[in-house]
């Protein structure tokens, strides 16, 4: 069941949840050019992108007024799992789109549908609890990233089985998260020290945790590794 499938096209099959998100983001995506462009919404067109981040989009002040305050709206609650679906522009969408295409076809042939929404929705949640609690700037967190990082994170975790199942080396697992973070943190530092990484970090760590508990039989395998790691 957890057999990497190296030889698959990564976008053959590809299941109907992953089709429906990257739908959803298409389609808000293309309202958001067509009213830039002047093509729908008449004057008011032009801003709708503008509009979309100020009510959906995750802001680290927002989040920190309503720590200090003990409020917690419903209006700032839901930004937690409503800022994936803005972006900043076409290419910051498309990217995240392709990533969801591939992402998910692995994760979703090998877990439920309601473990992937699950794993994504979670990741989404940690990742702007990560970027609210640990960064201090008024740029907001928008996009699918924490929640493709989450999904990279249950692709860790079927590797991992996989590598540990096949006798080679477990670290090998995480080869794909390093160098992808490794690279944000360089195109970040050139692009003047954008904080992202964080939350995408954080979606990873939440994404590899949760799959122990969503995948069938997770918990069992999980105590097999650390029995085999205690006896090493």
């Amino acid at each position: 069941m957890f057999e990497p499938g190296h030889n698959q096209s990564p976008f053959n099959d590809i299941p109907p949840v992953i089709v429906g998100l990257v739908a959803i983001v298409g389609l808000i995506e293309l309202v958001f050019q067509a009213g830039a462009a002047g093509l729908a919404g008449g004057p008011n067109g032009v801003g709708w992108r503008i509009d979309a981040i100020e009510r959906f989009g995750f802001f680290d002040t927002v989040f920190d007024w309503m720590r200090e305050t003990g409020n917690w709206p419903l209006e700032g609650l839901v930004r937690f799992l409503t800022y994936p679906f803005v972006h900043f522009g076409g290419m910051h969408a498309l990217l995240a789109a392709v990533l969801l295409l591939a992402m998910g076809k692995f994760v979703a042939e090998r877990f439920a549908v309601a473990a992937v929404l699950a794993i994504m929705a979670f990741s989404s949640i940690a990742g702007a609890l990560a970027y609210g609690l640990l960064v201090d700037e008024n740029m907001p967190l928008l996009g699918l990233y924490p929640a493709v990082y989450g999904l990279i994170g249950a692709f860790t975790f079927v590797m991992l089985l996989f590598y540990e199942a096949t006798g080679q080396n477990r670290a090998r697992a995480f080869q794909m998260i390093g160098i992808l973070v490794g690279l944000q943190l360089i195109f970040n530092m050139m692009g003047g020290g954008a904080k992202e990484w964080i939350a995408d970090t954080a979606g990873f760590i939440a994404g590899f945790t949760l799959s122990f508990a969503m995948a069938p039989d997770g918990i069992r395998r999980l105590r097999q590794l650390l029995d085999k790691s205690r006896q090493r």
